[in-house]
């Protein structure tokens, strides 16, 4: 009896090895700990260079106060400001660094479930995803912050009698900023890559990210004032990439739709 023609991709992924909850839990948390292992190499160089990587961040924050005629100073609240400053600021450069290595991680851990065609995409969804998360931190870095800065910073300044209003920033209140925005932004730029992605393995579809277009809205306006200082400039700079960035995914998904109906067998 010859063997029934079936594509073995149609047949269920290959590597599906029946795992329960605490399985999974072990399979995250190895991948867990390899992230951080890889963050370790980036860190250390990063602590050694940690005066140039804080001078690098408050750059845009130097320019708003120059503009606005203020002496562009940080000032510490306690003697340990600056150690725990630092120790952020390498943990951000070591997250940044290794972050081709982190989404393989990712990649690794939802892979067993995937059909044998869909994980031939792991090279490019490895490199697209360190690329948009770059480019969201260079859009955090170049647009946002100096908006921010500018906007925030503007009110102070001199009030009506002659009084003025001198900034006092604490490094930490600025490092929580900074660091939370370039974060976000990376984690931002992230959208296409995951609805692509989504739509590839065929959770999704253009129709119906379409259809949801309206709701994304909504959350993209909570998202944007949950994650930005509370300024209508800074919110609507990060309200623009979520909406737009939802958008291109939709075009994105509707070609991936039609290149995989091309890609699929005429029946006899």
């Amino acid at each position: 009896m010859t063997e029934p023609d079936v594509d073995s991709d149609e047949m269920g992924p290959e590597d599906d090895v029946e795992m329960d909850f605490f399985d999974h839990i072990g399979e995250l948390r190895k991948r867990l700990v390899r992230i951080i292992l890889g963050m370790l190499p980036g860190l250390c160089v990063a602590w050694a260079y940690k005066e140039y990587l804080l001078a690098f961040l408050q750059r845009p924050f130097q320019v708003a106060m120059e503009a606005l005629e203020f002496s562009p100073e940080l000032n510490m609240p306690s003697p340990m400001s600056m150690f725990v400053a630092y120790i952020k600021i390498s943990i951000l450069a070591g997250l940044l660094s290794s972050a081709p290595w982190a989404f393989y991680q990712i990649w690794a851990f939802i892979a067993p479930g995937l059909y044998r065609r869909e994980k031939k995409i792991a090279i490019p969804f490895v490199f697209f995803s360190t690329l948009c998360f770059g480019l969201g931190v260079v859009f955090g870095y170049t647009v946002v912050f100096p908006m921010v800065f500018e906007t925030l910073l503007g009110f102070a300044g001199e009030l009506p009698g002659g009084a003025r209003v001198q900034p006092e920033i604490m490094i930490d209140d600025y490092l929580s900023i900074t660091l939370r925005l370039i974060v976000a932004f990376g984690v931002v730029f992230e959208l296409p890559v995951v609805l692509c992605f989504l739509t590839i393995i065929g959770l999704t579809g253009w129709r119906s990210l379409l259809k949801f277009g309206r709701w994304w809205v909504a959350i993209s306006t909570l998202l944007a004032a949950f994650l930005t200082p509370p300024d209508v400039a800074s919110q609507l700079v990060m309200l623009i990439p979520l909406v737009g960035l939802y958008y291109v995914s939709i075009v994105l998904a509707f070609f991936i739709e039609r290149f995989q109906k091309a890609r699929k067998p005429k029946k006899a």
